[in-house]
């Protein structure tokens, strides 16, 4: 499992211009890649995290502070 307690499948939320969205992590970015639209700089050290809403089934790109694991506590 992943030092920040994240990894492929897990039910996330976070919030999207005022809104909690809900989706699963798609998988973890370690690098400099294109993802959900736009360059991503993540690292090793600072990885994020591609995620798919539920409802609209459009991805985003987070950092592992903006997503809250759905059943533990926030």
């Amino acid at each position: 499992m992943a030092k920040d307690g994240l990894r492929k499948g897990d039910d996330v939320s976070w919030n999207s211009h005022g809104r909690k969205v809900t989706g699963k992590v798609r998988k973890k970015i370690t690098g400099r890649t294109w993802a959900a639209g736009r360059t991503v700089d993540a690292s090793e050290e600072e990885p994020q995290y591609e995620v798919e809403s539920n409802k609209s089934g459009r991805t985003a790109v987070h950092k592992p502070q903006a997503l809250h694991r759905k059943g533990k506590a926030s």
